[in-house]
């Protein structure tokens, strides 16, 4: 028998025995014959490893100061820039109706430029005494209010967007409808005097 067959079949059968016999195989003797890792296809590969699910890393960039976007002019067809503001005392509820609006807006096709928060409002109730001047805090009420900013609603569709927002329209919770203008944007932030004294007086 020629010696290259010999070899041949020899190393075919060591293959052919280190797969039927995985349990006695010597990794050794097996390695020689099989050039591949066996561990790359267990079960329990990369356990351990984290690293690749941590989000990548970008590089931070300086945030660029907020800038009003620009109003919407209002068509014989369409309206302009409208705010729809949500108010009420319970954040849970406003915080849902406004999203409810938002998604409506994103089915029939209506586009929403901005959904933002404005600064909670707090009203003290003061309670007077009897046969006294004397007043004193009875609650704390906190209003919350959250802001849909529509762009170019068409007119046809305004009437049954209006009726299908007010039949869903949850107790205790203020809807308002208006245009929107700059005073609405600038009522965005809270007001800071004492800055703005001591820019004045830079400024002089």
């Amino acid at each position: 028998m020629n010696p290259a067959f010999r070899k041949l079949q020899v190393s075919v059968l060591n293959q052919a025995l280190c797969r039927v016999a995985p349990s006695i195989r010597h990794p050794v003797w097996c390695t020689a014959f099989i050039n591949e890792r066996q561990y790359r296809s267990m079960p329990t590969h990369g356990i351990g490893r984290w690293r690749h699910l941590l989000p990548k890393e970008v590089a931070k960039k300086k945030k660029d100061k907020m800038q009003m976007k620009p109003i919407v002019a209002a068509t014989p067809t369409a309206y302009g820039s409208l705010s729809v503001t949500v108010s009420g005392y319970d954040m849970t509820m406003v915080e849902h109706y406004s999203q409810y609006i938002h998604n409506l807006c994103n089915r029939v096709g209506i586009e929403v430029a901005e959904s933002y928060a404005l600064p909670t409002r707090t009203i003290e109730v003061m309670l007077m005494q009897e046969q006294s001047t004397k007043t004193t805090v009875d609650t704390v009420l906190k209003s919350h209010i959250r802001v849909v900013q529509l762009n170019s609603l068409k007119a046809t569709l305004c009437p049954v967007f209006m009726e299908v927002v007010l039949k869903n329209q949850p107790e205790g919770v203020q809807l308002s409808v208006k245009e929107h203008t700059e005073a609405d944007y600038q009522a965005r932030f809270k007001a800071r005097p004492e800055l703005e004294g001591l820019l004045a007086q830079m400024g002089q």
